[in-house]
């Protein structure tokens, strides 16, 4: 499995990546291995407001429709539009061309909650 040291993660496999109080979004290594073939990414528009541990999307795969949360609470400024005609992107490379919407954060002490590199990765060896 591959969790890049320099990304934070969440309990329900989102990375984050934050840059000037902007995170670009997407769904772990793990979780793409987990679903399978992505065949369908639902994103939200851009100016929606989305919050921290709440829903913004799905990404559909062959065996099942996942929902995909929100690390953080803010203003999505960006999706990633390639992702419509080729969803399975974020199998091929899930921290690259996978990514999935950036947000403009309002509360960026939220980001102390989420998960280091190795905190994610010992969540997955207990299998949560």
């Amino acid at each position: 499995m591959n969790f890049p040291k320099d990304l934070k993660y969440t309990a329900s496999h989102e990375w984050v990546r934050i840059e000037n109080g902007v995170a670009t979004v997407g769904i772990t290594d793990f979780a793409q291995g987990e679903l399978g073939d992505i065949v369908f990414v639902e994103l939200p528009a851009v100016g929606a407001t989305v919050g921290a541990g709440k829903p913004f999307g799905t990404v559909e795969a062959v065996k099942a429709v996942s929902d995909l949360n929100a690390p953080l609470s803010g203003e999505v400024v960006a999706t990633n539009g390639d992702l419509q005609g080729s969803p399975d992107a974020v199998n091929k490379d899930a921290y690259g061309k996978g990514w999935m919407v950036k947000i403009k954060l309002s509360d960026p002490a939220e980001a102390a909650k989420l998960m280091d590199a190795d905190a994610y990765d010992k969540m997955e060896k207990h299998g949560h």
